[in-house]
């Protein structure tokens, strides 16, 4: 690299970008493909974690995990390229026998935490993160603390409290789970199987990504739905009928303590393209009050369109045990809701990935048995839960508090081959300076070693900035890491200030 004034990425950084990502470092091929889809990768791991008792669609059982036990061998996986260390020296990603021995966890072991206590320090204690700024730095092959500040202390995390959301959801339902949403026939005087029903439910499963635009982009299309139900209703004669929805997966009240706002929807089991009154996809944007009645009103209008007309108004009423089943569509499997929530830190789907975990273990799917839940999950992967507190999924909540040992045990977790299931934890952290939340960051001289390097979620709310995630040092050694401050008054220092720290780590021989 040059000087201050112009710093240059050197061959290695892009090359172990590609290696640990597993992803071509263009924005527009990150835009295209997601998080990463590169050789194979992911359907290597997905095989794998399918074969693991507990993760699969249909069964929502899971295996009590253990504490990172020292010296093992966490970050070897099918899909070698994967996450895989490279060795100080390296230019290229490793092929053959280098390769394995790289994923095996080869690299010289992080020992010195002098060296990266004086290189952090300095940082976390700079204005631009105020007083009491945690963190904490796991080396992922041991599981081994190798620095920390305050990493017990419980801090207001914002949205990387997702991680933990999103390794609540992935370890009781499996990265293969699908989000459904019904359409069921309800019987009426007389009703006979075949015969037209008098009135159909549209049943809210809880897929924020369902959609009723005319190009569904990979999700469960709201559209299609109709175009199912409607074949299967003019096959019974049925022409006109009434229409109600069904909201009842979901619990308690639609409205986030937040109250209303650009970056959430009211939480409830029916919307479609997440209440959003324009067209976008990610990020803030104007919200429906009533996501459910727009959702059922848009599904009215696409059955007309199919032949088959709504009679009368459309209403909110519980589909009863007796209804029968006329058309499903699922979301896009766990593992791509995931990697989407943890890339654009999408609130809606973490609200409703939350409620998902509920729901597995059988309990009421409001925030309060989310929380519930989603701690219960954590805890029996043996993770570090004290002073943590889940009270929404996606940390916009200021009660929510995690501290900076967890976020990072959370991420060495999912990097251990004993749970790949928990992969997408770490496949949908932004990729810095290309995609997601960090797409528009490091480009500070002083964080620009860290672009197409670091991964990690992002976190930002007014006072409080945060960023966790995971960096490969010039040793080799996957590293997860979490800054947490949440007493900052400017917001663009603190970023790049969390940047330069996560770059720190990048280029340190530790």
């Amino acid at each position: 690299m040059s000087g201050r004034g112009g710093w240059r990425l050197k061959t290695w950084q892009f090359t172990a970008a590609a290696a640990v990502s597993g992803l071509a470092l263009a924005s527009a091929a990150a835009a295209a493909a997601g998080p990463w889809d590169s050789g194979g990768q992911r359907t290597a791991e997905s095989r794998r974690a399918a074969l693991l008792p507990g993760t699969g669609d249909g069964d929502h059982r899971t295996e009590a995990g253990s504490p990172l036990p020292a010296g093992s061998d966490p970050v070897a996986s099918e899909a070698a390229a994967v996450l895989a260390p490279l060795e100080a020296g390296d230019l290229a990603p490793r092929t053959g026998e280098g390769a394995r021995e790289a994923a095996a966890g080869q690299a010289p072991v992080p020992t010195a935490a002098a060296a990266l206590e004086f290189a952090l320090e300095p940082l976390l204690k700079a204005k631009g993160l105020g007083p009491g700024a945690t963190a904490s730095v796991v080396d992922a092959a041991t599981g081994k603390e190798l620095y920390g500040r305050g990493a017990k202390t419980a801090m207001v995390p914002a949205s990387t409290v997702k991680i933990a959301t999103g390794t609540a959801a992935l370890s009781v339902l499996g990265p293969d789970h699908r989000i459904r949403t019904t359409v069921v026939a309800e019987p009426g005087p007389g009703y006979e199987d075949g015969a037209p029903p008098e009135r159909i439910v549209l049943v809210g499963g809880g897929d924020p990504t369902l959609t009723a635009r005319a190009d569904a982009a990979g999700n469960a299309s709201l559209r299609t739905l109709a175009r199912h139900a409607a074949d299967t209703l003019k096959q019974r004669g049925a022409r006109t009928v009434r229409l109600a929805y069904d909201t009842s997966a979901y619990s308690g009240s639609t409205r986030h303590p937040i109250g209303p706002n650009e970056n959430l929807a009211p939480v409830t089991a029916l919307m479609a393209d997440e209440g959003r009154l324009d067209t976008s996809t990610s990020g803030p944007a104007p919200r429906s009050t009533r996501p459910a009645q727009d959702a059922a009103d848009a599904f009215a209008r696409f059955l007309a369109e199919r032949g088959v007309k709504v009679e009368g108004a459309v209403r909110e009423a519980a589909a009863t045990d007796q209804a029968e089943k006329l058309a499903d569509v699922r979301s896009a499997p766990l593992s791509a809701l995931v990697e989407r929530m943890l890339t654009h830190s999408d609130n809606d789907i973490a609200e409703a990935l939350a409620r998902q975990t509920a729901l597995a273990a059988g309990a009421k799917a409001d925030f309060a048995g989310a929380e519930r839940e989603t701690r219960r999950a954590l805890g029996r992967l043996g993770l570090p839960l004290d002073g943590a507190r889940f009270a929404d999924g996606s940390g916009l909540d200021r009660a929510d508090r995690v501290t900076a040992r967890l976020l990072t045990s959370l991420l060495a977790r999912a990097a251990h081959t004993d749970h790949p299931e928990l992969r997408p934890v770490l496949t949908g952290l932004p990729v810095a300076g290309f995609s997601g939340t960090l797409a528009g960051r490091y480009t500070d001289p002083e964080a620009a070693a860290g672009t197409g390097v670091v991964r990690a979620k992002t976190g930002t709310l007014t006072g409080v900035n945060t960023l966790a995630g995971t960096v490969v040092s010039t040793d080799g050694r996957l590293l997860t890491f979490s800054f947490l401050a949440s007493a900052t008054t400017d917001p663009t220092t603190a970023q790049s200030t969390l940047d330069h720290l996560a770059s720190t780590l990048a280029h340190c021989g530790c």
